[in-house]
């Protein structure tokens, strides 16, 4: 049996790095996995491509072949417009996916949060987060705005922005790779980012996004220039998302423009990206 399965990527209000508890947003980048069930000797084998890590998709696809006892294999390929290691979630967009269209193509019957979970469980084996992300897998899988304890594995409250608020993401040409924050310290900024994830609680998710980014700039090594450029120019909010370097303005379509041309720096993309509200469950892959 084959099936395909399409899943979003998210941005950052609050980053769960520094105090175990997170807030995400859908974000409509997408990333397609495609399974197909094969005979028992061939395990788990993946063609990916545009920087999938191969790695996370194995380990997501066999946690699922387990989960499922049919005793057959997979064929996965997998496919991502999401851009990686920028913070954009690229990691949780392609385990969602590849989780979901596994167990779709092996009749597998996994609730919305237990396929989270094992794609958040494939995350940490690839070694392709630091907390797990699981603010943001929800957020890919659910769409619109979700608080979770990332420790507790909990969503805590969903909520969603208003029609007119869009995405402008600045996309610079470098990554950061999460291997090469493993020796950072976050601790210092923890009252900063928990006081963000209070206001977020209390529905103040624009001061949240700002109160987060200045946080996690010095720490991350992210200039917040592009941020401020776009705050001045009408951004609702604007701020790195997860650990950067990409940085995400909320605008109204009103002000779209002035805030693109504010956040444009030489050797960058700036994309206007709509927000995402649908299921992946209910996405037509």
């Amino acid at each position: 049996m084959k099936a395909r399965a399409s899943c979003f990527g998210a941005g950052t209000i609050v980053n769960a790095i520094a105090g175990g508890k997170g807030v995400a947003f859908g974000l409509a980048l997408r990333a397609t996995a495609t399974a197909e069930t094969q005979p028992e000797p061939f395990g788990v084998r993946v063609d990916a491509v545009n920087g999938v890590d191969p790695k996370l998709a194995v380990s997501a696809a066999r946690r699922v072949l387990e989960r499922s006892g049919s005793g057959r294999g997979l064929a996965i390929s997998v496919d991502s417009e999401i851009p990686i290691s920028r913070g954009l979630k690229s990691s949780s967009a392609v385990a969602n996916a590849v989780v979901l269209a596994s167990a779709r193509a092996l009749a597998a019957e996994l609730e919305p949060l237990e396929m989270i979970r094992i794609g958040v469980d494939a995350a940490v084996d690839a070694g392709v987060t630091l907390t797990g992300a699981f603010d943001d897998a929800c957020a890919s899988f659910f769409g619109g705005i979700v608080l979770t304890d990332n420790h507790a594995r909990r969503i805590l409250k969903r909520d969603r922005f208003s029609e007119d608020v869009v995405a402008v993401v600045h996309i610079p040409d470098r990554t950061i790779r999460k291997e090469n924050l493993r020796r950072l310290d976050f601790g210092p900024i923890r009252p900063q980012v928990e006081a963000a994830f209070r206001l977020a609680e209390r529905g103040e998710y624009f001061r949240a996004m700002d109160t987060n980014s200045g946080a996690y700039a010095a720490v991350l090594g992210v200039s917040e220039a592009p941020a401020v450029r776009a705050r001045e120019a009408g951004a609702l909010a604007a701020g790195i998302s997860g650990t950067g370097p990409a940085i995400i303005a909320l605008a109204e379509h009103s002000d779209l423009e002035p805030v693109r041309d504010a956040l444009a720096e030489p050797a960058s993309v700036d994309r206007v990206v709509p927000l995402n509200y649908i299921e992946s469950h209910e996405v037509v892959a």
